[in-house]
């Protein structure tokens, strides 16, 4: 009797426990705590303008993010998705200079959106089908696609200098605000709730979480995992080309610093991780990386309005992603 009333009460525990969606507590908790803290020690935080500058600038990452998370829970990962967001900028810039006008801006747009999903379709078909890790091939890709950037902008800046947008025609997507809030974010809300309902309400988000979670279990299953896979690559692609354009059209030339590149994939990894989407695929969830991006972004903009020294925004968001990738490991030996 002692050993089962011993037992009974322990078993109970570990059943509450099983059934607490950790990963969305390790997001939630973490949020809300840094906005409240953050609520009450600058009252500048609050304000409409602040909040409002906060998501109009993260709208373009947001996007990213929210597509490159299907490439992760997919079993994937892209580490060109910077270099991509510049290159479609670059094409799009090109392309309106040189045409000029309304036309101009609308194949501008067009050439910028649809570089960026050519882009996404080659990293799926190399890391798929090629079999080459997507580690390796995409980061192999930031480069050449980076060295493509440097091209396409030498000959955009042939006998005009530097490539600037700053026309009506197409800066207007930046300056519209409907309902107060300016477009870039409405347009990122779409794009976020689109491919949120995609992975939770389709087949198709259901044979992503498939090909993250057993590639094998799922091809004898009948899931074409390299298609799904390519394109979730494809949708990431799609994702940095409209955001690169989106972004484009608030700043007046086009990006030439590779470090842009570089800190935007940066962030957009941190971002899907922190909002605990597993790095070996199969787990994961769009509004937990949108609360991701946006408890990075709040802990940055925390940093300014408080003046705290910038060299410990880099300490802290390194510190952040290691528990992060601490607690994929923790939750998935519990499941075992």
């Amino acid at each position: 009797m002692t050993l089962t009333t011993g037992t009974v009460p322990t078993q109970a525990q570990q059943s509450v426990l099983s059934r607490i969606p950790w990963r969305s507590v390790a997001i939630v908790v973490p949020f809300l705590a840094v906005f409240i803290a953050l609520s009450i020690g600058s009252p500048a935080f609050l304000s409409f303008q602040n909040i409002g500058n906060v998501l109009d600038r993260q709208s373009g990452i947001l996007i990213i993010a929210a597509a490159s998370t299907l490439v992760l829970i997919a079993g994937g990962i892209d580490l060109s998705v910077g270099a991509t967001y510049m290159f479609t900028a670059v094409v799009c810039g090109t392309v309106i200079i040189k045409v000029g006008g309304t036309e101009g801006a609308v194949l501008g747009i067009l050439a910028g959106v649809l570089s960026g999903l050519a882009v996404g379709i080659i990293n799926g078909v190399i890391s798929t089908y090629l079999r080459i890790n997507p580690l390796i091939a995409t980061l192999a890709m930031s480069f050449i696609i980076l060295g493509a950037t440097k091209l396409v902008s030498q000959a955009g800046k042939e006998g005009i200098g530097q490539i600037r947008v700053d026309v009506p025609e197409f800066t207007w997507i930046a300056k519209t605000e409907p309902l107060g809030m300016s477009l870039p974010i409405w347009i990122a809300l779409v794009v976020v709730v689109a491919l949120g309902i995609v992975l939770w309400h389709t087949t198709f988000g259901r044979y992503v979480y498939a090909a993250g979670g057993n590639a094998e279990a799922a091809r004898l299953a009948g899931i074409r995992v390299n298609v799904v896979r390519i394109a979730t690559f494809a949708l990431t692609g799609l994702g940095a080309g409209l955001a690169g354009v989106i972004d484009l059209a608030r700043t007046p030339s086009v990006p030439e610093n590779d470090a842009i590149a570089t800190t935007l994939t940066f962030t957009v990894l941190a971002g899907i991780v922190v909002g605990g989407t597993s790095i070996l695929g199969g787990e994961g969830a769009v509004w937990r990386t949108v609360l991701g991006i946006l408890f990075i972004a709040m802990l940055y903009n925390g940093f300014t309005l408080l003046k705290i020294d910038p060299l410990f925004q880099g300490i802290a968001l390194g510190a952040i992603i290691l528990l992060a990738v601490g607690f994929d490991a923790w939750s998935r030996l519990r499941r075992r």
